[in-house]
This record gives C-alpha cells, structure tokens and sequence, in this order.
C-alpha cells in the first residue's frame, strides 16, 4: 500500500490531565487514575510518519471508484484481517433463535421489551447470546435500531428488573461476586444507555452482552464461540477477541433481519472504548450496518497507531493479547512497518455513515489522531462521491463537532466515557441522514 505524508500543525499541542473518576475500558475506577508514564503525551514529539494511501494500489497507480468497489476495498479489507483483527467465520448453519421475553408494557406502556436467546449452534450445548431489545411503541413502520455490545450485562443498561441477570463469566468490579453479576449491578451502565432518550427520538435499542461472545482475558482461544473454531487458532491471523465480538454482532444483525418489528436497512452499530474498536471493525466486515459509531475507540480502533500517542500498539498487545491476531505483534514497536492504519478502517465503511466520537481529557486513547482517522478516511468517501470531512478541516475545540453528509466528528469535554451529550450527535446526526422528515416521533418522555 503506497503511502502519503501527513503534516500536523503545532495548535493541536495538548495538555497531559489527570482523570477523575474514570470509567476505563467497562470498569469503574473510584481512585485518580492518570494515563500511565513512559508514553507520549506531547504533540510535538510525535514522530513524522506516512499513512498508506488506500487509494493507491499495489503498484502506485491511483485508483478510481470502480476499482475502489471492485477489488482495492477487498485488498484493504484483507490486509487488516491478517495484520490486524484476524480472520472470521462464517454464519453457523444450524444457528437459530427464540424470543424469549416480549412484553408492550415497558416504560408505562410506551415501548416493547424483547429478549431473544441466540442458539449459535442451533441447540443449547453450544454458545447462546441473549439480546435485549426496547423499541418505540407506537411508530407508524419498523423502528431503526442502535445495536451494540455491552461491558457487564444486559441488566446492566437500565434498572428495568425484568431484564434477565447475566450468568456468565465478568470482570471484578462493584457488585461482581466471583466473577459472576449480582442485583446489585443492576442498571449501574444505564449512564451509557439512555433508553428512554433513544426511544424519544424514534430509534430502538439492542444489546448484547460481550462475554456471551467471548469472555474478556486471555484464555487462549479456548472458551466463548472461540471452542467452536479450534482451526482458525495457531496461526498468523487468528480469530482474535475482538473479531468475535464483531462476529457475534453480525449475528445479531442476522436475528434483526427477521424481526418485523425493526427496519433492518437502518441498523447502527456503537461501541465505546474496546467495543468502539469492535464497533468499526464490524462495519468493516458486514456492509449490512447502515451507519457505525466509534465512542473514544483510541489504539487499535480510530486512532493513528503511527502516531505512537497515548497508548500504543506494543502496550496493548501485552497488555491485551487476545484482542488482536498473533501477526499484529509483528508491529510492536514497528507501527511504520503496519501495512494499512486506522483511517483505512474508516474508509472501509464508505460510502455509508460514520461517526467518530473523542473526549478532550482521554489523551490514553489520542483524541486527535480519531480526529485525523476521520478526515484521512474521508477521501474515500469523497472518491464515492459523498461528502465526508474536509480536507482542510481543523480540528473542532471542545464541545464542538464537524458533520460531512456521511462522516461526522466531535469532541466532547471530559473523560473517556460515553454520555447523554454524546448520544445526542449521534441521534441528531442519525436522524437527519437515515429518517424521513415527516415521520412521527413516540410519545416517549427524553
């Protein structure tokens, strides 16, 4: 992949702060936390470096739209499942699915709860996936859905107590009991899911536990829908953690295909964090997902891995070896030596929607290089012709966004986390690019 020189400006030179309070990776940390010593935290020591160019082929030429949607995208797309996130199964071919829980009840009467059992291998031996739904009620057609994985279960994501307790396998934290959610983790994400704000604005909402997928620590493949795959372990582009995770979120786009009650040309992918990484390579891999959301996705996700800012690709792979394929280690320490970087990933989404979501004080996770993720792969977009983010865009202060028709970006005040002020841009943003004007909004308090 042939490479383009990317010049930064001084301005964007940033304070190093430290966190209060930060929820780092899907855990809540009471102490300060500070972004660990020995990285870079100063904008002016980033070293220079050239992106590859994805539109430039192998052999230098300049590629055009037809050959972008003919052959450079496959290129691309497999030049990240080998150095990258690995490989991916297909679709089980005995997987099925039953709704388990519905009721029109929710919410004083005003949305449908749904929680669906997913059978990957059609039968309760294998791996099950429980999905849980909310769906505005009195909608005049089928709702548009945010689909996303979740940190700590289900029941998590709102106080409702009908939502079924997860049973498998957690992370220590508050109201963790031998790595096993109790009642007292009940609705303690719910600051990350604003159910009833969503449904306010016309969309439903669906989660999925990450662990049902794959349990998150190094267990050597061996349990999760990683024991149904044994041979696409032991090699240079394994099926890692996070490719199942996006795995796992096509399936759950398989189940919303059929249910009636969901438009499923109008389904948005979100993920915050280490799910923001999986979020982006989902809707790398399917092209079902009409529009994807990275929130504050860092290293390995929308950031630049060849800005060795904040975290890095030889802190991450130690720390987190499951998360990305055996050949990704290669590149620790040798980001220069990657054959794509994250806005390749960006651009493997085009032409449909896409927003990417930084926080001013989560220089962990390069807020500048998600914006510069953004703006570099919006050439693709362009190439496509839709409007992505300017090239001579600059990057939006705190508190401010930059909205392309098909790309959008913003940098919100604080820490890395997902808010209310987030979900506002991506809903107003989804709204206007994916509803009709006219349509009718619930009847649902926000």
């Amino acid at each position: 992949m042939s490479s383009r020189p990317l010049h930064l400006s001084a301005r964007f030179s940033l304070p190093l702060r430290v966190i209060l309070g930060v929820a780092f990776g899907g855990s809540l940390v009471s102490t300060v936390w500070a972004p660990p010593k020995g990285f870079n935290y100063d904008e002016s020591k980033v070293p220079p470096y050239n992106l590859p160019d994805p539109l430039v082929d192998e052999s230098g030429k300049k590629i055009d739209a037809e050959t972008w949607n003919a052959s450079r995208r496959g290129e691309v797309l497999d030049l990240f499942c080998e150095n990258v996130y690995g490989v991916q199964p297909p679709r089980p071919e005995g997987m099925r699915w039953e709704v388990y829980e519905r009721s029109g009840e929710a919410f004083g009467g005003k949305a449908i709860r749904k929680q669906v059992k997913l059978f990957i291998q059609g039968d309760e031996a294998g791996p099950t996936l429980d999905l849980l739904m909310y769906l505005p009620k009195d909608l005049p057609e089928p709702a548009p859905v945010f689909l996303g994985l979740n940190f700590r279960g289900n029941h998590t994501i709102h106080a409702d107590t009908a939502i079924t307790l997860n049973s498998e396998w957690m992370r220590k934290g508050e109201g963790i009991v031998d790595h096993r959610a109790t009642e007292a983790t009940r609705g303690t994400l719910a600051g990350r899911w604003p159910v009833e704000r969503i449904l306010g604005r016309g969309f439903g909402v669906a989660t999925i536990y990450c662990g049902d997928i794959d349990p998150d620590f190094d267990d050597g493949f061996e349990n999760g829908v990683h024991a149904l795959y044994p041979d696409l372990q032991n090699r240079g582009d394994n099926f890692s953690t996070i490719s199942a995770w996006a795995w796992g979120l096509s399936r759950a786009m398989d189940y919303l295909e059929e249910d009636e009650d969901v438009d499923h040309r109008r389904v948005a992918v979100l993920g915050h964090s280490r799910l923001g990484k999986t979020a982006l390579w989902a809707g790398a891999t399917d092209e079902r997902f009409a529009m994807v959301v990275s929130n504050n996705s860092g290293c390995g996700g929308a950031a630049l891995s060849r800005r060795r800012f904040g975290e890095t690709i030889e802190r991450i792979n130690t720390s987190f070896p499951h998360w990305f394929c055996e050949n990704h280690r290669r590149f620790n320490g040798n980001e220069d030596a990657l054959p794509v970087d994250q806005h390749a990933l960006i651009a493997l989404i085009a032409p449909r929607l896409v927003y990417v979501a930084s926080a001013s004080e989560d220089q962990w996770a390069d807020p500048f290089g998600e914006f510069l993720s953004a703006k570099e792969g919006s050439r693709v977009y362009e190439l496509l012709g839709s409007e992505g983010i300017p090239e001579d865009a600059e990057w939006p202060a705190a508190g401010d966004h930059l909205h392309g028709e098909a790309v959008g970006y913003h940098l919100r005040e604080g820490k890395h986390d997902v808010e209310e002020f987030d979900w506002d841009f991506y809903l107003s943003f989804a709204e206007e690019r994916m509803l009709p004007a006219e349509r009718p909004k619930p009847g649902i308090s926000q």
